[in-house]
């Protein structure tokens, strides 16, 4: 497995295990981890840095060759 689709990976479970959270217990702050995801996501579109890509890189997960 690569970094990028780790990435995507855990991306897509936080997003979706938020927003179950949020939805099932009515606690509103669930949603605000969610925007985290979704803004830190696009900041790393435009800068290619990601706290979590430089974990699983740490992790010993590989790049996807070009």
């Amino acid at each position: 497995m690569t970094v990028e689709r780790a990435l995507r990976g855990i991306a897509g479970v936080f997003v979706v295990g938020s927003v179950a959270l949020g939805y099932a217990t009515k606690i509103q702050w669930f949603y605000a981890f969610t925007l985290f995801v979704g803004l830190n996501l696009l900041q790393s579109a435009f800068t290619n840095r990601c706290p979590m890509m430089a974990l699983l890189r740490a992790l010993g997960l590989k790049d996807q060759p070009a």
